[in-house]
């Protein structure tokens, strides 16, 4: 009792093919997949980024600790 029929589809989408024309459709269409295309690509870049930064941060934190050893080991000799 509650749902939507195959039928009740089928005329729907003849209504809006009717209201919108199938051109205006086919654009609707391609614009939806070049925004999703671009969301995608921006999350795989974020998260690409993301990972360099890390992988800088540890490079970057292991150098100021070989640094720091340097300086305990120079104030040793002295």
């Amino acid at each position: 009792m509650g749902g939507i029929s195959i039928w009740q589809l089928v005329i729907i989408a003849v209504i809006v093919v009717l209201l919108f024309g199938t051109k205006k459709l086919r654009n609707l269409g391609s614009d939806l997949g070049s925004a999703v295309k671009g969301f995608k690509s921006a999350v795989t870049d974020d998260t690409a980024k993301t990972e360099e930064e890390k992988t800088s941060a540890d490079s970057l934190a292991d150098k100021s600790v070989e640094q720091s050893k340097v300086v305990e080991k120079e104030k040793d000799q002295a």
